[in-house]
Formats: C-alpha cells, sequence, structure tokens
C-alpha cells in the first residue's frame, strides 16, 4: 500500500491534476395524459398533458428552478414538449428538440389498450426478453434503446467540450428512461423492465470518464440538493462503504 508520506504524495498529485469532465443528465418522464396507463400511446399526435400532468410539470420545474442546467432536451412528442417547456422557462433556458429520445415506434399496437395488448403473444416477450421484441410495423426495443444512449452519449461529448460539469435535461419517455437507466446501471436490456419511470419523474445520472453514477431513480419529490457533484464526485472512483452521498464532509 505504501508508506504515508507516499500515499498523501499521490493524494497530492490527483488534487494538482485538472478535473475530469462529468456530465450530470437529469432524465425526465413527461407528466401525466388522459391515456397514460390505460392506452399505448406510443408516437400518436397530439397527446397533451391532461391537468394533472400540467400540475406534475410545474412542481418538477420548481424543484429544478436553481440548477442551471445547460440545455434542456426534449422528445419531440407534444406531451414531453409541454412538460419540457415548464422546466426551460423555471430555469431560463430553451428547448432543444432531439428525435433520438422519441417514444418507441410501437407500430401496429399504438393506440391500441393495455389490457388487451397482454393477450398478445409478443407481451411475454417484451416482458421476460425485451432484448428479442420487435413491435409488429414499428421498432424494436434494442433499437430504441442504441439511438437513445447513443444521443446521451453525443451530448456529454458536446457539453464537456464547453464545460467541464454540466448538467442537463432529456424530457422522455417511461421505456427509453427505463433503457437508459439500466445501461447505466451496466444491466443488459433484459433486465430494464426491472426499472420504473413514472410520470414527472426524476431519474439523475452522473457520467465520469470512469463510470456511470445513478444518483437518483424514479424520484417523485423532494430536493434537488446534491445532484451537481462536487470535485470529489467527480471521480469515476466508487466510494467503498457507500460514502456519505451529498452530506458535507467535517472541516
Amino acid at each position: 500500500m505504501g508508506t504515508p508520506s507516499q500515499q498523501q504524495t499521490a493524494s497530492e498529485a490527483r488534487r494538482e491534476q485538472p478535473p475530469e469532465p462529468v456530465a450530470t443528465l437529469l432524465l425526465v418522464r413527461h407528466g401525466l395524459t388522459e391515456s397514460t396507463g390505460s392506452t399505448l400511446t406510443g408516437r400518436s399526435p397530439g397527446v397533451h398533458l391532461d391537468e394533472r400532468g400540467r400540475a406534475q410539470a410545474r412542481d418538477l420545474a420548481r424543484r429544478l428552478r436553481g440548477l442551471e442546467p445547460a440545455a434542456v432536451v426534449s422528445s419531440p412528442l407534444e406531451r414531453c414538449q409541454e412538460t419540457a417547456a415548464e422546466i426551460a422557462a423555471a430555469t431560463g433556458r430553451e428547448v432543444t428538440t432531439d428525435d433520438r429520445f422519441t417514444e418507441c415506434d410501437y407500430g401496429s399496437w399504438t393506440g391500441r389498450r393495455l389490457g388487451d395488448l397482454a393477450g398478445e403473444p409478443l407481451w411475454r416477450t417484451v416482458q421476460a426478453h425485451p432484448s428479442a421484441a420487435r413491435f409488429p410495423g414499428g421498432e424494436s426495443l434494442s433499437a430504441m434503446s442504441a439511438r437513445a444512449v447513443a444521443a446521451v452519449r453525443d451530448w456529454n461529448e458536446r457539453l464537456t467540450a464547453v464545460s467541464a460539469n454540466p448538467v442537463y435535461v432529456v424530457c422522455s419517455h417511461g421505456d427509453v428512461i427505463k433503457a437508459l437507466a439500466a445501461d447505466a446501471l451496466g444491466l443488459h436490456l433484459d433486465q430494464f423492465q426491472r426499472v420504473q419511470a413514472d410520470p414527472c419523474s426524476l431519474t439523475a445520472v452522473r457520467y465520469t470518464s470512469v463510470r456511470p453514477f445513478v444518483v437518483r431513480l424514479n424520484d417523485v419529490g423532494g430536493s434537488v440538493e446534491g445532484l451537481v457533484p462536487s470535485p470529489e464526485q467527480a471521480s469515476g472512483d466508487a466510494a467503498v462503504g457507500g460514502g456519505a452521498g451529498g452530506a458535507q464532509r467535517p472541516g
């Protein structure tokens, strides 16, 4: 392990190095619509937030007001655009649309009731082996995951080229967010159904040069304090024993 003086020298050397870039992604699912939970809306046009969803979006925007995100990015679909618009207004940003964060193309399943779809043979594949699922006339879940992950990598690279510690918001859809969370956790896509993304929930992922850290998952209330990393948290090293989270270290 080396002598105490050697360990101290190594520690000082790490402190003298410029901080490695780290991007913090705040994934937001759109708020409730009239069809959320009953119908597979998919890419159907003209689906807007209902009164509950608008209230959810305003509440989340208030929570994020002090974070000053480098960008507010959204799926092109109306329910995401409306959710993102509340966040953008509260944080002084404009909404940037990125089609790569749009909903999965569910093909002929689009617009059908979830209760009816549960009787389809493909339903079991979607539940148990989603990496093999392709929706009839639509997109595969693996293709959806790949485009979303590629979009995040692209935004991380773009924003860290300008700032060493950018925070940005992406407003997207349940399956897209679940796939991104699974990727950050190092899970195979077949495990992504173990992740939950409720309407207007917040999932935060910190991308370092070594690995991502899932900071929040399906957060639907409470303070956003601690989402922006301290210099110590910007390292790619995991805290042995779990660490102190956002608590301040003793002086």
